[in-house]
């Protein structure tokens, strides 16, 4: 498995929409196990597709790490789609992309989701909580969409100047990273 740089705000292919997975194969199957290396060793739950520079539709989620859900099973999710969304509520989310910033951010609390696992095969799931706002943050990612597109836009201005950091990588993180301008910045080996 090899550790993957994750894009930094601002670069383009994290406001493009991925696309459909037609069909898994050995690099796909390896892509999803570098992208859940990369999530753990940036210490995220959720890592979608769009953030390590590739526009398929596949989202990794481990939340088995956060307290109220230890013992949580990692997912891989190729192609998910949200068929049903119920309750609200806010909480606040970071995104490795987006390093040092938090904010409140209103999701669903309890969503259906559809996606296709690791042997392609067609899953339904239910999920609530933490596990559901993670999958509707990585989704979200997958149609080029970030958690600043859903805060107001008097507070998105507040935030411009370090944004405008983090895009230029004046920022600390442990894991590699793409600048907006596409440069590579690491601060260890990829693999």
């Amino acid at each position: 498995m090899a550790i993957l740089p994750i894009y930094l705000f601002d670069h383009p292919v994290l406001k493009k929409k991925a696309k459909l997975v037609r069909e898994l194969d050995d690099d796909l199957r390896q892509q999803a196990a570098d992208m859940m290396e990369t999530m753990h060793r940036a210490n995220g739950i959720g890592l979608a597709a769009n953030q390590v520079g590739s526009l398929q539709r596949i989202i990794v989620v481990d939340i088995s790490g956060v307290e109220e859900a230890a013992g949580a099973t990692p997912l891989v999710m190729i192609n998910p789609e949200v068929l049903f969304e119920e309750g609200r509520w806010v909480m606040e989310e970071g995104c490795l992309s987006i390093p040092d910033i938090r904010e409140e951010v209103e999701r669903a609390e309890r969503i259906r989701v559809r996606y296709r696992d690791l042997d392609f095969q067609v899953q339904e799931s239910d999920m609530e909580a933490l596990l559901a706002r993670v999958i509707l943050h990585e989704i979200d990612h997958l149609n080029g969409v970030l958690f600043l597109d859903r805060i107001g836009s008097v507070r998105r201005k507040l935030l411009r100047g370090r944004l405008n950091k983090i895009a230029r990588g004046e920022c600390e993180t442990a894991y590699p990273t793409v600048l907006a301008d596409g440069a590579l910045k690491a601060e260890f080996p990829l693999s």
